[in-house]
């Protein structure tokens, strides 16, 4: 299992190189900083470095241990990243599909609600605003 917070933007394809050897499914999702209204030119993301580690590794081997994953990726970019540049990558690998499926849904679904992370978008004007938690984030967890 890896967790990786970094600014750097990352390769998908060399990340998978010598991910989940052995597994009989491999379930890839990658998150893309989007400009739903037009007006934003970037995403910046602040953390604490330590804790947000911590939170994300918790959030993994809870995954781990309820799927029997033989790997696990998760990566997060932290700082300011232009629309249309990947934000974060998760990976899963198993012996069945199922699992791996459903262990990386759960991953992007607590990621997106339970990592801590604060976002501001930025606009055109070089104004920010911070990102608000929104309810269908929270709805999304109670199927787990």
């Amino acid at each position: 299992m890896a967790i990786r917070v970094q600014s750097e933007p990352f390769d998908l394809s060399a990340e998978l190189a010598d991910f989940g050897a052995g597994a009989g499914a491999i379930v890839t999702f990658s998150g893309i900083v989007r400009d739903d209204t037009g007006a934003m030119v970037a995403l910046e993301l602040e953390h604490y470095p330590g804790m947000t580690e911590s939170a994300l590794t918790d959030i993994a081997d809870r995954a781990a241990e309820r799927w029997n994953l033989t790997d696990c990726l998760v990566i997060h970019r932290h700082g300011r990243l232009a629309v249309g540049e990947a934000i974060m990558m998760v990976a899963t690998a198993a012996r069945h599909r199922a699992e791996a499926f459903q262990a990386a849904e759960y991953l992007m679904d607590y990621l997106k609600s339970r990592a801590p992370f604060w976002k501001r978008e930025i606009g055109r004007d070089g104004a920010g605003s911070w990102v608000e938690a929104k309810g269908s984030d929270e709805d999304a967890l109670t199927r787990w």
